[in-house]
């Protein structure tokens, strides 16, 4: 019998059906990577030398894609790495870490989200209020629990994880997360469950507040077009950020809970990483169209960066006519 002291690295085996195709994964997951990391750190850029943006609306948004890019962090250079070598294997010390990272990333998501719901509501229902109440140290403390909060829980969950004696050392998916190295205990894991429970029903708690606030703002706009029209604004991109990746985020936990190992390993695959694959990609593209002020930095942006290239061209062009 193995135990978590002499077990030194993990074997992933989500990735063992895709040898055949590994460099066409390979370029694909780079690709999504790329994307992921230009969409959010343009967004990021924008917000932060465009000072109209300096609201809290705008500066929620920006640590949206902050932990964006740092939950893709804690997944995508290990799989890319994964693509390029025969074993899929990680120190058991990189697994309690990887888990970590993708796990504060969910939670903060969840967080971040509950946090511009209440913004919004603020905004919306109580406009006459809302300088008062969004202070400057109102947002830094809502800062502070967006993050604080989700690394106590995930810490937490990994000190409960670390004190688990390992029976086996095969996780069968693309990253560790909690419950893959939970299931490889030898021991009564009631404490570990009873936990993870409980941060669930903490950030249903927060889903369950949006929706609240959601019910009294669209109450509120639905009183005139123009109120309307703002909801659509600013209300509806934050509205399919949450749908999405609540969806996202609960056939993952359902999959590695209840999950049939009758599912084709692509589709399981999918499953685990869609929370990781999709709001990354679509978050910034969401919030980029439909908030007319970023859309406008964003288009002033590219408009300079042509021009400075046409520029480049006609000098270019003039001096390979010289004589």
């Amino acid at each position: 019998m193995e135990n978590s002291s002499s077990i030194a690295v993990i074997t992933l085996y989500g990735l063992e059906e895709t040898r055949s195709h590994q460099h066409v994964f390979f370029a694909f997951t780079l690709l999504v990577y790329l994307l992921i990391f230009f969409f959010n750190l343009t967004l990021i850029i924008i917000i932060i030398i465009e000072k109209t943006l300096h609201e809290p609306m705008y500066i929620f948004l920006c640590n949206l894609c902050v932990n964006g890019l740092y939950g893709t962090a804690g997944l995508y250079p290990k799989l890319l790495s994964d693509f390029l070598f025969e074993s899929h294997v990680i120190s058991y010390a990189g697994c309690l870490i990887q888990a970590f990272v993708i796990y504060t990333s969910v939670l903060s998501e969840f967080t971040i989200l509950t946090v511009m719901a209440y913004d919004r509501y603020v905004a919306i229902c109580k406009p006459l209020q809302y300088h008062s109440i969004m202070t400057s140290l109102t947002i830094s403390k809502f800062l502070l629990i967006s993050w604080s909060l989700p690394s106590c829980e995930s810490a937490i969950g990994i000190l409960l994880n670390i004190r688990l004696p390992l029976c086996g050392s095969q996780i069968d998916k693309l990253y560790c997360d909690n419950w893959s190295i939970v299931k490889l205990s030898c021991v009564d894991t009631t404490i570990n469950n009873v936990y993870s429970y409980i941060v669930i029903l903490i950030h249903v708690s927060e889903v369950l507040f949006i929706l609240y606030s959601y019910i009294h703002i669209i109450r509120a706009c639905a009183k005139s077009s123009e109120e309307m029209s703002k909801f659509m604004q600013t209300c509806l991109p934050h509205l399919i950020t949450l749908i999405g990746f609540t969806f996202s985020t609960v056939f993952d936990v359902m999959y590695s809970r209840y999950g049939s190992k009758n599912i084709p390993q692509g589709l399981r695959n999918f499953l685990a990483v869609e929370f990781l694959l999709i709001p990354p990609v679509l978050n910034p593209l969401i919030y980029g169209l439909k908030l007319s002020q970023i859309r406008r930095r964003v288009m002033r942006v590219f408009s300079i960066k042509l021009d400075i290239l046409k520029i480049i061209n006609q000098f270019i062009i003039h001096l390979l006519i010289l004589p």
